[in-house]
Formats: structure tokens, C-alpha cells, sequence
């Protein structure tokens, strides 16, 4: 596809998509933002890439707590609470990444996102 075909299609795919298909998707680019700074380390844009990947990995994951924090939120407690916590994890993480960068410390992020995004799918990785 061109490029205004291809950019007309996704919008539409994402008008289309429900809440939890859009944040699995999301989160499936954002994996895969992350497996490509991974299997590219050494490319001479390494840096650009990586922290455009982490910045959208952070924006992801600041959304998400925000929606857990709310009150009114339809999730369990305990399931918020578990999130919440995973999403420290991750926030942690991209700030190590930030300062010391390494290849295997993407690893945890990029699985954390499949697998999230996988549930949300309702599929078992």
C-alpha cells in the first residue's frame, strides 16, 4: 500500500478497534518499538530510536496508571493494584534504560506489553 492508503486504513482500523483491542495494539507497537532498538542496537540511530521508543512506552504506561488510579475504574481492586504496581516496574526500567542504556534490559518491557496486550486479546502467549 501507499503511504496515504496505508495511513487512511489504520485510522480507520482505529475507529473500528474496542477499547481493549486499541490498548493491545498499542501496546504490541510499542513492543515492537522496543524489539527493534534490541535487534538494531548498533545501528547509528540507536540512540534516536531508543528514546523515541522509551517516550512512547512512558506515554503508554503514564495513560494507564492515570485510568487505574481513577476511582471509578470497572477493574477489580486487586487486578489495579497488580497493574499499578507492573507499571512501576516498567517506569523504573525506562528510567534505568535512560540513564545506562543496555539491549537485555528491553527485554522485560517488551514481554511485560506482549503479554498484556495478548490478555487483552484473550489469547495465551
Amino acid at each position: 500500500m501507499h503511504g496515504a492508503q496505508l495511513e487512511t486504513y489504520r485510522n480507520m482500523q482505529k475507529a473500528t478497534l474496542s477499547g481493549r483491542e486499541l490498548e493491545a495494539e498499542v501496546l504490541s507497537k510499542a513492543a515492537f518499538k522496543l524489539n527493534f532498538c534490541q535487534n538494531n542496537w548498533n545501528d547509528p540511530k540507536r540512540e534516536e530510536l531508543l528514546e523515541e521508543a522509551l517516550k512512547y512506552n512512558q506515554k503508554i504506561w503514564t495513560l494507564f496508571q492515570a485510568e487505574l488510579a481513577k476511582p471509578d475504574n470497572p477493574l477489580p481492586k486487586k487486578l489495579r493494584e497488580d497493574l499499578l504496581s507492573l507499571s512501576a516496574f516498567v517506569d523504573k526500567r525506562i528510567f534505568e534504560l535512560m540513564s545506562f542504556p543496555t539491549p537485555e534490559k528491553l527485554t522485560a518491557i517488551i514481554n511485560i506489553n506482549l503479554n498484556i496486550a495478548s490478555g487483552l486479546r484473550g489469547k495465551s502467549t
